[in-house]
């Protein structure tokens, strides 16, 4: 089943809580996108200010350049899932072996420029790719659908690899991310700056299962 993900983006406690409760009464897991104010910028709140409502699931994307330190300080709080960008530095195999030890799964995600290739020798440390599509540390980016060549190389490489899509998400584009092999749909300003933010995210996953089924 399709999965959609809100995204919490924030650079302070305040607009950070703000977000959160936007969405808590409705979605089963959320993507909180932390940035160190080097590889993306602005800086948003620090990991370890990072929370989410219990019960609900919380994948953590790390902007960092050198995620690791952060990473062991989110693993703290026991996330379903950590993602550090392809492009960071520091040692990757030590990241996956923390997640590995915390029970969490390992995330990796692509900028539109970095080929799959860059990760192929690691996919049997990786739980999820998320293809990124948007703008660093910022809502409103547009999904460039050509980068949906990169979901088929994933699922040839490993049919189980859960595919995540982070950038431009719409009610106008999510039917052919879906049908483009998106499993898990990271969606910002289309959820959290709508009037009804509810009705936004059941709207996505109404297109999204309906895809599913056709």
């Amino acid at each position: 089943m399709p999965i959609i993900c809100p995204t919490i983006l924030a650079t302070n406690a305040e607009d950070y809580k703000k977000a959160v409760e936007k969405v808590a009464g409705f979605a089963h897991r959320l993507q909180i996108d932390l940035t160190d104010g080097q590889f993306a910028k602005p800086k948003t709140v620090e990991p370890k200010d990072a929370w989410w409502p219990a019960g609900v699931k919380a994948d953590v994307h790390l902007m960092f350049a050198r995620p690791l330190a952060a990473a062991r300080t989110v693993l703290e709080h026991k996330p379903n899932l950590v993602i550090v960008h392809a492009e960071a530095g520091g040692d990757f195999n030590a990241f996956a072996s923390s997640c590995q030890a915390a029970g969490v799964k390992v995330g990796v995600a692509l900028l539109a420029e970095t080929a799959v290739e860059r990760i192929a020798a690691a996919m049997d440390k990786i739980d999820h790719v998320l293809i990124f599509s948007g703008s660093l540390g910022q809502y409103g980016g547009l999904a460039d659908l050509k980068l949906l060549h990169k979901a088929r190389y994933l699922r040839e490489l490993n049919p189980e690899i859960e595919i995540g899509w982070d950038g431009g998400i719409n009610a106008n584009n999510i039917s052919q991310l879906a049908f483009g092999g998106v499993d898990v749909f990271s969606v910002g300003s289309f959820i959290q700056n709508a009037g009804d933010p509810e009705h936004a995210y059941r709207t996505l996953e109404r297109i999204a299962e309906e895809t599913g089924t056709t």
